[in-house]
């Protein structure tokens, strides 16, 4: 199946770098297009794709097209490719554009599939939130879910919990992120380099999480084995709660769900 992406930015070449280095489909069956024309053959030449030179081309093209661009574009792109689109599939990473909002534009002339990504996708650590409800072929999904799990983790959800699915994989890196600045700057104040406190906290992070999915084992299992009675962990975790990060954590949730 040929692949065309509609939109070549950030997230699209994360894709494409992920699809391309799986070995699941081969670069002469991936188009892309995008309107910023130095971005798109940038892109083309650093990953071997074709660049198309107009939307049609790219459709006329592709099997699949996977919508890549930004939400706000998505209404400008249906507008000028509602009929070109007919009989194909689509498969969007748009935020906002989900099984039930494309059917109402696009009605049932198209197979459909939301997925809502999250940025690690870049270094194939990602989590791809796969809509249950969706109209494609079952080959078609198949293969789309294979490609996706080259940049990451794969992760099917009911319609009505892609949203919190959203606020939890899709925000969720910037909570980290602010994990990561904090635990750093605490290193900073007690003397490390601030290069080398970032990679500590990032690595620390990193791996806790990989132990957790690996073993399956509930983090409160992971967290006991590291408080020693006495120890330096559980004065720090005791300080946490003090300071209510189970709470900060949960409200950050319920600010995104209101």
């Amino acid at each position: 199946m040929k692949i065309g992406f509609i939109g070549a930015g950030n997230m699209g070449k994360a894709l494409l770098t992920g699809f391309i280095g799986s070995g699941k489909i081969d670069r002469s069956e991936i188009f892309a297009f995008d309107t910023n024309k130095s971005l798109l053959e940038k892109n083309a030449a650093e990953l071997g794709f074709t660049a198309a030179d107009s939307l049609a081309e790219l459709i006329e093209n592709a099997d699949i097209a996977i919508m890549a661009c930004k939400p706000d574009q998505v209404s400008k792109v249906i507008s000028e490719a509602k009929e070109l689109l007919k009989g194909k599939a689509l498969v969007s990473i748009a935020l906002g554009w989900d099984f039930d909002r494309y059917c109402r534009e696009l009605g049932e002339d198209v197979r459909i599939q939301f997925v809502m990504p999250n940025t690690p996708a870049l270094t194939g650590s990602g989590v791809l939130l796969f809509e249950e409800k969706n109209s494609l072929l079952a080959e078609e999904r198949e293969f789309i879910m294979k490609l996706f799990k080259s940049t990451g983790l794969v992760i099917e959800l009911p319609s009505k919990l892609m949203g919190i699915g959203g606020a939890i994989s899709g925000c969720g890196p910037a909570f980290a992120d602010l994990f990561i600045e904090a635990y750093a700057d605490a290193g900073v104040k007690y003397g490390l380099p601030r290069d080398t406190a970032y990679k500590m906290v990032s690595a620390t992070l990193l791996g806790s999480a990989k132990l957790q999915l690996e073993t399956g084992e509930h983090p409160a299992v992971l967290k006991d084995r590291v408080c020693s009675p006495g120890g330096s962990t559980i004065k720090g975790v005791t300080a946490l709660e003090r300071e209510g990060l189970r709470r900060a954590c949960q409200a950050s949730i319920d600010e995104i769900m209101k």
